[in-house]
Order: C-alpha cells, then structure tokens, then sequence
C-alpha cells in the first residue's frame, strides 16, 4: 500500500533520485575536479605529515601548544606526552592520515562557512535563507552525510572529507553570524560617522570585535571533523577511525580503544589550541 490508502505515497525519494541522477550528468565534470583537487591536497598533506620525522613533529606541535598557552609548560608537558603515547601505541601513521583529514576539512569549512557567516548577518534575508539549511545540517542524522558523499564521490578519504565538511560547517557560519550581530552599535556608528566604507567597516572595526566568537566557530568546526573521523571511516576514509572500525568488526577491544583513546588525544590537543588562541 503506498501512502495513507486516501492519498497517494509523496515521491519525494523519486524526485531525489532524478535530482540526483540530474546533478551527476550534467555536473560530473565539477564534481570531477573537486574530486581531484580534494585527492591531491590530502595526499600532499599527508605526505608532508609523514615525512617529518615523529620527535620532531612532536617537538613542533608541544611547542606550538606551550607557546599559544602563554609559555606554559605544563600544556607543551602534557601534549608531548601524548603524543609520546601515539607514537608508542604504533598508531603514528594513522593519526597523521587523520590530522590531514581533519584539517582539510575544516580550512574547506571555514573557506565557505566564514564568508557565508558574514553575508548572513550583512541582512535578515540572508539570516533567514541560510538558517533552515543549517537547522536541516545540525540536525540530520550524520550517517546520512554519506550517502551523496558516496554517491557523487564514491569510496574513500574524498568522500569523507565532503561528508565532514557538510557536518562540521554549521557552527562556523553561526558563530561569524552572531559575533558580527553583537558588535555593539555604537562602534559601527563610530565607523559611519568616519565616512567608513562597508568594507571598511567590516575588516576594521566588526571583525575584530567578533573575533572570540568567530575563533569559538573555528574551535568547534575543528571538534566536529574531528569526531567525523570514526564514521568517514565506514566509506573508506583512512586513519585512526578505519582502526576503530575494524576493532568494532572484529571485537578487537584492545586495538579499538587504542584508537579511540588516540582520536580523544588529539581531539583535546586540538581543543587546547585553539581555545588558547581565542583567549590570546
């Protein structure tokens, strides 16, 4: 029986389908050289990842970290040692396919989301249009990123990094749009009273009052591609979220908290960062 016996079944899952089918006929050659130019720059990060020698990565991100924490060594102490434990689990290569991951994701997300975040709060029309897609991408279900991932894209890490662009863009284009809003009132007149232009206005006074909550945008974007990792993994996306995976398929307990425990390594490497990077 299709739809409610009285009214007859919706075809929306037709229309999508030839929506679809539609997109991929007279669109595969965009989506060819996204396709491409997405491949290239993963593989070239990856590669640059691994070819640092591991103590000397680990050196360069403890440093990083002590120095955004204000030259605090407890924070460059904590981050070597974790990354000290990576190293010794044997999962160095796969954090460093996962690092690269993550942050091609998260520059293609904040590349689109923070210019999206600034047209949306230029105007409540643009508020107004952007807000029901991002409700729609904050609330669908995650699994569900890969199914046109897979369709337009097919498997591997590809597909996972447009699936992870999709789930963690959100929180950027929300943030720049809600800092820009906050900017006090006052300041924007000072800058109208000065004969600012609307870019002006912009790069000059509005951004960098917004900054913090911009920052706390990026912060999250970053969180969120993170914890994409595990289920990019499920259509072929390398790293620490293939190891879970296989612990899951096969009840390796022991090696899938490994992963797991590197993933949650990272994850708090990363969050400690960038959150000293607002503060400063």
């Amino acid at each position: 029986m299709t739809g409610t016996g009285i009214i007859p079944k919706i075809p929306l899952g037709d229309g999508v389908e030839a929506l679809v089918d539609g997109i991929d006929t007279y669109f595969g050659w965009l989506l060819d050289a996204i396709s491409g130019f997405i491949d290239i720059f993963i593989k070239s990060l990856q590669a640059v990842l691994l070819f640092i020698p591991p103590l000397l990565m680990i050196l360069i991100i403890a440093a990083l970290g002590w120095y955004v924490s204000r030259k605090n060594n407890i924070s460059g102490i904590l981050i070597a040692a974790g990354l000290f434990l990576i190293l010794n689990l044997n999962l160095w290569n796969e954090s460093m396919q996962t690092l690269a991951l993550v942050i091609t994701a998260s520059i293609i997300a904040l590349i689109i989301g923070i210019p999206v975040g600034i047209w949306a709060s230029s105007s409540d029309i643009a508020n107004s249009i952007t807000r029901p897609f991002l409700d729609l991408m904050q609330t669908m279900p995650s699994f569900v990123y890969l199914i046109p991932a897979v369709i337009f894209f097919g498997l591997g890490n590809v597909p996972g990094v447009i699936a992870t662009i999709i789930f963690a863009m959100p929180p950027a284009i929300r943030l720049t749009n809600l800092g820009i809003r906050q900017v006090p009132l006052e300041l924007n007149e000072v800058a109208d009273s000065f004969g600012a232009t609307s870019r002006q206005k912009l790069f000059k006074v509005q951004l960098p009052v917004a900054l913090p909550t911009i920052m706390t945008g990026v912060n999250q974007c970053i969180l969120l591609a993170l914890s994409m990792t595990v289920i990019a993994s499920m259509i072929g996306a390398a790293g620490l979220g293939l190891n879970v995976l296989y612990g899951i398929q096969r009840v390796d307990i022991g090696g899938g908290f490994e992963a797991g425990l590197a993933i949650v390594i990272i994850a708090i490497i990363l969050d400690r960062i960038t959150q000293n990077l607002i503060k400063s």
